[in-house]
């Protein structure tokens, strides 16, 4: 059996895709995962499974489906490679509640940068299948107006919640 990371998108942000997170160990466990374990309100798991990265994120997104009556979106690493976007962070000196890693289901395009809009100071760059981005010099997310096309289809996780997940999944 190997560890996965799954991070569901738009759950539990801004009052919209309510899902407690007892609800998504429940859900986990009737479909077929082993060992779920959740990590703060905002749609991260840690399970394991016999099956592939793709039929993990096939099944659970199949189940909160069923759930939520309408698609959740799942975004799946490994261990490994949880860890490898920890240790790959670019900007490992900035606070890391300010730095993001936004998961990609696909290598981002060689160009994805280029369309960024409105940066005012973010730094940004490319992972294997995440993009980073530093917040730091822009008072933290919540006050960016940057808009990366590339990222739509993406969820991010801050490298404090990035950490945890890659040492709960090592456990």
């Amino acid at each position: 059996m190997k560890t996965f990371i799954a991070l569901l998108r738009a759950v539990n942000v801004g009052g919209t895709g309510k899902l407690p997170m007892e609800d998504l160990r429940a859900l986990c466990a009737k479909a077929g995962f082993r060992d779920a374990r959740t990590y703060i309100a905002s749609g991260n798991v840690v399970l394991r499974s016999a099956k592939s990265e793709a039929q993990v994120k096939k099944m659970l997104e199949a189940a909160l489906l069923g759930y939520a009556g309408k698609p959740v979106g799942v975004l799946v690493r490994s261990a490994a490679e949880m860890r490898e976007v920890l240790a790959t962070n670019p900007f490992a000196d900035s606070p890391s509640n300010r730095v993001v890693a936004i998961f990609l289901d696909e290598v981002p395009p060689g160009d994805a940068l280029a369309h960024a809009k409105n940066q005012r100071g973010e730094r940004i760059a490319l992972g294997r299948r995440e993009i980073y981005v530093d917040y730091a010099d822009v008072n933290g997310m919540r006050d960016s107006k940057l808009q990366i096309p590339a990222a739509k289809a993406g969820t991010a996780r801050n490298m404090n919640t990035v950490a945890k997940l890659a040492e709960m999944a090592g456990d």
